[in-house]
C-alpha cells in the first residue's frame, strides 16, 4: 500500500510541476588510456539505457535523466577529481568504475551524502551496509567471483592436492580475491600459487614462464584492459589448455579473446548478468537510441559483454530512483533519497521480464545488513569460431561460509580504524 501512495505521490507532483530539473547520473567514465577498450563500451550502455528512458518513457517518474560523462582515463587522481567537479550538480549516485577510485571516493561520498555503486568491483567488504551506509557493490563481489571459480573446478572433480595459479592485475583490484582464495585453498586443499602482473600489463613473459614451468592445474585471471589480451596470448603461446583458464568478469569481454584467434577458444569467465543480444531492450535501443541518431558510441557495442554490463548498470541506477520517488512520494529526487531506493531495491523476474532483460541477471533484494546482493555467480565460454559468448553455467550461490567472515572482519576493521559506530537505522 506504501509503494501505491508513492506512485500516487509522484504522479501528482508530476501534474503539479510540470517544468523539472534532470535526474543527473555522473558517468566516470575512460575512453583513453590503456583500458579505454573496457571503458568505452560500459560507458555506451550506460549511456544508452539513460537515454532510452527518455526517449521512450519520457525519464524516471516524468523527469528525465542527463549522463554527466567526466573523463578519469583510469587514473584514481582524475578520478577524484571528477567526483569533486561533479558532485554539485545534483549527482546521484557515482558509478566510480575502478576499484582505486572507489576506495578513494568512500569517505568522500559518504561525508556528502552520495551513494556509490561498484558493481562487481571495489571495496568487498561494502557489502557490509551497517559500516558502509553509502556504498552498494550488489549483485557479486570480487570475493564471490573468488568462490565460484573454485565451485566451477570442484563440479568438475577433486581439487585438493592440485595447483592452481593467480594471474593478477597488481593493484588494490587485483589483489582482492587473494585472501578469500587462501581461505578456500586451506578449506580445499589445493595449493594457490601468486603470480602480480604490473601495470598496465603488456609484460608477462616471467609469469607465463612459470606457469609453463610449474603447471599448475588451473589458472585464474583478475586482470583488466591490454593485460588480459596478452595474457591469453602468452597461454596460448605456451600451449595452456583454456578450459582450464578462468578469468572474472572484468577478464571475460570480446576485447580479451579476439586478438588470439581460434587460439583462445574456450577460455572461460565468470559473469554475474546474461550475455549477447537476444533480449527485448536492445530491440528498442536500436529504435529510440541508435536509429534516432542518439547512440553515445557508434551502435556496434550493442550486445558485447562490457555494453550489456554498463546498461546493466543503468537499468539498476534508474530502479534504484523509480524505488526512491516511490518510498518519499516525490520525482525530483535527492541523493540521500536515492541511496534510500537503493537500499530498498528489489529486483525480481517479473521487473526483468517487464524491463525487456528476461533472466539476465538473478533476483536479489538489498538491505541495511546486506548491501552487496546475493553473491550469484555464472559463468561463460568464448567460442572463437562463432565469435560469441555463452554461458554456460546458471547464476549459482558462493561460498558464503567462507566469504562472509571475510566481509565482516574487514568490515569491522573499516569500522573500528574511521569510529564508525555499525547500525541500521
Amino acid at each position: 500500500m506504501k509503494m501505491k501512495l508513492g506512485t500516487m505521490a509522484v504522479a501528482a507532483v508530476m501534474a503539479a510541476s510540470p517544468v523539472m530539473a534532470d535526474l543527473v547520473f555522473p558517468s566516470l567514465s575512460y575512453r583513453t588510456g590503456p583500458y579505454a577498450a573496457g571503458g568505452i563500451p560500459f560507458a555506451d550502455g550506460y549511456a544508452d539505457y539513460m537515454n532510452l528512458l527518455n526517449a521512450r518513457d519520457g525519464g524516471i517518474g516524468g523527469v528525465e535523466t542527463r549522463v554527466l560523462e567526466c573523463e578519469t582515463g583510469y587514473n584514481t587522481e582524475k578520478g577524484v577529481e571528477c567526483y569533486e567537479s561533479t558532485k554539485g550538480e545534483g549527482a546521484l549516485v557515482y558509478q566510480p568504475l575502478s576499484t582505486g577510485i572507489t576506495y578513494q571516493l568512500i569517505p568522500k561520498a559518504t561525508a556528502d551524502g552520495i551513494p556509490i555503486h561498484s558493481m562487481g568491483y571495489g571495496r568487498t567488504s561494502a557489502a557490509n551496509g551497517k559500516v558502509f551506509s553509502n556504498v552498494f557493490n550488489y549483485p557479486a563481489n570480487y570475493w564471490n567471483g573468488a568462490s565460484g571459480a573454485i565451485n566451477h573446478l570442484m563440479s568438475q572433480g577433486d581439487i585438493a592436492g592440485k595447483k592452481i595459479a593467480l594471474v593478477y592485475h597488481n593493484s588494490a583490484y587485483g589483489k582482492e580475491p587473494i585472501r578469500t582464495l587462501e581461505e578456500l585453498s586451506k578449506k580445499h586443499g589445493f595449493e594457490l600459487v601468486l603470480l602480480p602482473v604490473d601495470h598496465p600489463g603488456q609484460e608477462q613473459k616471467s609469469q607465463w614462464l612459470q606457469i609453463r614451468r610449474e603447471k599448475p592445474d588451473n589458472v585464474i585471471m583478475y586482470g583488466w584492459g591490454v593485460m588480459n589480451q596478452v595474457a591469453v596470448q602468452e597461454a596460448a603461446n605456451i600451449r595452456y589448455n583454456m578450459e582450464d583458464f578462468i578469468g572474472i568478469w572484468w577478464s571475460g569481454s570480446e576485447n580479451d579473446v579476439l586478438p588470439a584467434g581460434e587460439k583462445a577458444n574456450g577460455y572461460k569467465a565468470l559473469t554475474f548478468h546474461g550475455v549477447g543480444q537476444d533480449f527485448p531492450v536492445f530491440a528498442d535501443i536500436q529504435k529510440y537510441v541508435v536509429d534516432a541518431g542518439n547512440a553515445a558510441g557508434a551502435g556496434d557495442q550493442i550486445g558485447t559483454v562490457l555494453y550489456n554490463r554498463g546498461l546493466y548498470a543503468a537499468m539498476l541506477a534508474a530502479e534504484a530512483a523509480k524505488t526512491a520517488q516511490e518510498i518519499h512520494g516525490v520525482a525530483e529526487i535527492t541523493p540521500a533519497m536515492m541511496r534510500d531506493g537503493m537500499e530498498a531495491l528489489q529486483v525480481t523476474e517479473a521487473k526483468m521480464t517487464a524491463l525487456g532483460l528476461p533472466g539476465f541477471g538473478p533476483s536479489f533484494d538489498v538491505s541495511c545488513e546486506n548491501h552487496g546482493g546475493p553473491g550469484l555467480v555464472g559463468m561463460t565460454q568464448w567460442d572463437a569460431s562463432a565469435k560469441t559468448w555463452s554461458l554456460i553455467n546458471e547464476f549459482t550461490p558462493s561460498d558464503m561460509e567462507v566469504v562472509q567472515p571475510l566481509i565482516d572482519e574487514d568490515s569491522a576493521a573499516y569500522a573500528a580504524e574511521n569510529n564508525i559506530a555499525a547500525s541500521c537505522n
